[in-house]
C-alpha cells in the first residue's frame, strides 16, 4: 500500500508517524506569518513535526521569497516519536539543504540550549487525557501528557527571538486558556484565524499567532466548505499546495 501524499511541489510518506497528515497542519503551514529574509540567518522550529508537513510547507513558502544570497534559512523539525517520517520527507524534498530533523523530546531539546528562533510553530496535542485512543502511536502523538501547548509556550519564552512569532493550531474551545497562559509569559496574540467547516457551524479550530510585542489583534474567520465544495477563501489559502486547487 502506497502511504504517500502528493502536493504540488513535494510528496510525503505518511504511513508510520503517530500523527497523520490532516487539515490542521495544512491550515497552520499555509497561514503562519513568515520571518522576512535579511542578512542574518533565519531559524525556524517545528515542534512535534511528525511527517514534517508544516516544516515543508514553510520551506516551500520561504523558497519563494528569494532571500538574499548571504541569508541562510534553517528549519528544524523535532519529534519524540521514533516512527516520525519527517527525516525521509525532508531528505526527498527540493529544500533538503535548509531542513533538519531531530528525534528528541522538547524537554531534551530545551536542555541542549538550541539558541533563538525567528519562528516557532506547533500542531500540539488536544485529546483530553481522560479519552482513550485505539492507536497507541497516535495516542502518544495526540495526548497532552506527551506534549502540550503549555510546554510549547514555556519553550518559546526562552528560545523565541525578541521579534519572533509563535504559532499553534488548537480547538477553538482552548482559546481563553491558551491566551491566558501565553500572556503570563508576555506573549500576546497578533493574528487569530477562526476556522469552521461550514458556514452554519461555529468555528471549531483556531490558528493563533503570538508575539512578545503587544498590539492590535487581527481576527479572521475562514469557512472550509460551502454547498459541498471548498470555498474560494480556503482554496486561496492552500492553493499553492493541494494538487486539485
Amino acid at each position: 500500500m502506497d502511504n504517500s501524499f502528493r502536493f504540488k511541489q513535494f510528496s510525503l510518506r505518511n504511513g508510520s508517524s503517530g500523527l497523520k497528515l490532516g487539515t490542521d497542519a495544512v491550515l497552520l503551514g499555509s497561514y503562519v506569518s513568515l520571518p522576512a529574509p535579511s542578512g542574518e540567518r533565519l531559524r525556524i522550529l517545528d515542534i512535534g513535526t511528525g511527517t514534517g508537513i508544516i516544516a515543508l510547507m514553510i520551506a516551500q513558502r520561504m523558497s519563494g521569497l528569494r532571500p538574499l544570497p548571504d541569508a541562510g534559512i534553517g528549519i528544524v523539525g523535532i519529534d519524540i516519536d521514533s516512527h516520525a517520517e519527517a527525516e525521509e520527507n525532508f531528505r526527498n524534498s527540493p529544500w533538503a539543504e535548509m531542513l533538519e530533523y531531530r528525534n528528541v523530546s522538547l524537554a531534551a531539546y530545551m536542555d541542549s540550549d538550541p539558541g533563538k528562533f525567528d519562528l516557532i510553530v506547533s500542531n500540539p496535542p488536544y485529546f483530553d487525557n481522560s479519552l482513550e485512543c485505539p492507536d497507541p502511536a497516535r495516542c502518544a502523538a495526540r495526548h497532552t501528557d506527551s506534549l502540550s501547548y503549555r510546554e510549547v509556550i514555556t519553550f518559546a519564552n526562552d528560545f523565541l527571538a525578541p521579534d519572533g512569532r509563535l504559532a499553534v493550531v488548537l480547538p477553538k474551545a482552548e482559546e481563553v486558556r491558551l491566551c491566558r497562559f501565553a500572556s503570563s509569559f508576555g506573549l500576546f496574540p497578533v493574528r487569530m484565524l477562526n476556522v469552521r467547516t461550514v458556514e452554519r457551524k461555529a468555528p471549531m479550530r483556531l490558528v493563533a499567532e503570538f508575539s512578545f510585542k503587544r498590539g492590535k489583534t487581527v481576527n479572521e474567520t475562514l469557512t472550509i466548505m460551502e454547498n459541498g465544495e471548498y470555498t474560494p477563501e480556503y482554496k486561496s489559502l492552500t492553493g499553492d499546495f493541494y494538487l486539485n486547487f
